[in-house]
């Protein structure tokens, strides 16, 4: 086979296996999630990568959910991984599986090594299992119970499978060696007791294969022959050939690379658990966790996050990536195929006074000038209109070029005016910014080509809709959210201002009927997506994808 276009130390192994016929010219991946949480962004990189060289090879890439703890495990978690690994490309096709499938087969499997003489039945708490298992450099202390008969072992283990010991009161160990330097090696716990419901075995189980007993023998099931972990594995890998091999079974390969650090970015399942069920964000699908499902419902689209997976490429250290590349990626996309529209989110009326009251008229507007075939869309205009309060200052500071007392502006795709007067409320603030327009400057006229130094954009206040809108951000402030002060913790770096959220948002008319999931490029303001979970049929809720540049460095550099 041709090797691909894409390079990498994990595509160059497959080149040499498929050069020496390992597997027979096979290639099969997978992508192994428990179902205790949502997908995050590193787990894109690993669906993208996993999925992506089995497309890359013509092989085959399973899902497999590794359900093998019912206490922490739920539907609502499978359903949701389903549609992020779909939704990011991930083809299994009809290869959907469960841990939970191969219970009894893992269970003939675990029989198979007690009747060698290489698993026992051992009676130790959790507690006094940790106390003998040794340290990095003292060997752990063998069992009393490691010298159980095999017959004794059998029939502890049967009894156990029937549900006659209450929750830890005994576990299945793999017999090894307790003087290992490898301390996974150290006779590792294969089974535990959890009398809980399965959210697909029900009640039919009350013992739990543990994750490193279970993962290598699916794979071992599945016929995977490259199974692509995460670096934390690569210690684990000695056990499950142990296992692989003392069964006499299929043994895939394994091959470790570095997993997905970001700044300002939480990626522990724990931790991203408690923003949950501290209620610091809204679910695990607010837009601003780095879920995929936040992602997705924020508007990010699945190319912009398959992009960054490509730029960052598969590594053998670990290391931190620049969310900022994240966000690149994300306006990279967005620019190409965004709609551009005008909204005015902190509105200030502006009356043009030599305007005919009662007229109004159809400027022309391009959609998108990165597309020549995104055509252009005709935007009302009329003699008062809504700017952002931004775009205006009575007493503008050095180099302030938008609309001012002396200053002229051009609106985009219409016409430029020049200030004439202000109204102000009681306390003093601004309601009202009154102008005169120069007839002659709208483009296509002669006078068109006039230069001035700003152009704004605008809402016609006849025609414009109101919506709401929602300015997320980072939601840690630090580059590191667990660099906290001492006896705090990473919830201390939490970024108040996470979420602003605006009502009465002056939009173009074509905005309120913004379909859930549609993206816009609001002109001179970011990209922005329909809420699809909050937005209504007529009542759009725009969320904020991301600035129309990377804000923050200004702000880090300000406090360098």
């Amino acid at each position: 086979m041709e090797e691909k276009e894409k390079s990498d130390f994990i595509r160059d192994i497959i080149n040499d296996d498929l050069k020496t016929n390992k597997y027979q010219g096979r290639v099969h991946t997978r992508f192994p999630p428990e179902p205790n949480g949502y997908l995050h962004i590193g787990h894109a990189k690993s669906i993208c990568l996993n999925s992506g060289i089995a497309r890359d090879f013509s092989g085959k890439f399973n899902l497999r959910f590794d359900d093998t703890n019912p206490s922490k495990e739920e539907q609502e978690y499978v359903d949701s991984i389903v549609q992020d690994v779909q939704w990011l490309g991930g083809n299994f096709e009809d290869r959907l599986f469960f841990a939970s499938d191969y219970f009894e087969t893992m269970y003939e499997y675990a029989l198979r090594l007690i009747a060698k003489g290489k698993a026992y039945v051992c009676d130790l708490n959790a507690d006094e299992m940790r106390l003998s298992r040794g340290t990095l450099t003292e060997p752990g202390k063998e069992s009393p119970y490691r010298s159980r008969s095999v017959e004794e072992n059998l029939d502890l283990f049967a009894r156990m499978r029937k549900g006659e010991f209450a929750n830890g009161a005994k576990t299945l160990r793999a017999k090894i060696d307790m003087a290992s330097p490898n301390i996974n090696l150290r006779d590792p716990v294969m089974y535990r007791i959890v009398h809980e419901e399965h959210h697909r075995q029900k009640n039919a189980w009350c013992i739990y294969p543990t994750y490193d007993w279970a993962h290598g023998i699916e794979d071992s099931l599945e016929g995977i022959t490259h199974s692509i972990c995460t670096l934390e594995f690569e210690n684990h890998r000695p056990l499950y050939d142990w296992y692989l091999e003392e069964l006499g079974v299929y043994r895939p390969q394994q091959i470790e690379f570095a997993r997905l650090n970001l700044s300002y970015t939480v990626l522990s399942k724990r931790k991203l658990l408690r923003l949950v069920t501290e209620n610091h964000v809204s679910g695990w699908d607010d837009p601003r966790m780095p879920t995929i499902a936040g992602f997705r419902r924020r508007g990010y689209t699945a190319a912009s996050i398959k992009n960054f997976c490509d730029i960052i490429g598969v590594a053998k250290r670990d290391s931190t990536i620049d969310v900022t590349l994240l966000e690149y990626s994300i306006r990279e996309d967005l620019n190409k195929h965004s709609q551009r529209s005008m909204a005015v989110l902190n509105p200030l009326k502006v009356v043009i006074t030599n305007y005919p009251e009662g007229n109004s008229e159809e400027c022309t507007a391009v959609n998108n000038p990165e597309d020549e075939n995104s055509g252009t869309r005709q935007v009302p205009f009329s003699r008062e209109l809504y700017i952002d309060q931004e775009d205006f200052r009575e007493v503008p500071p050095p180099k302030y070029y938008r609309l001012s007392p002396g200053m002229e502006v051009r609106l985009k795709y219409a016409y430029i005016i020049k200030f004439e007067s202000i109204v102000k409320d009681a306390q003093g603030n601004v309601t009202e910014v009154h102008c005169t327009y120069d007839p002659e400057t709208k483009s296509g006229m002669a006078g068109a080509g006039r230069k001035v130094k700003a152009t704004i954009h605008w809402v016609s206040a006849a025609h414009a809709k109101d919506v709401e809108v929602r300015l997320y951000d980072r939601l840690f402030v630090k580059e590191n959210p667990d660099d906290a002060e001492e006896g705090k913790d990473f919830l201390s770096n939490l970024n108040p201002n996470s979420l602003q959220v605006l009502k009465n948002c002056k939009v173009e008319p074509m905005l309120g009927n913004a379909k859930a999931g549609e993206g816009y490029q609001f002109e001179r303001t970011g990209y922005f997506s329909v809420d699809p979970k909050d937005s209504q049929p007529g009542t759009p809720v725009f969320n904020r994808v991301v600035t129309l540049k990377d804000t923050w460095a200004k702000i880090e550099q300000k406090h360098r």
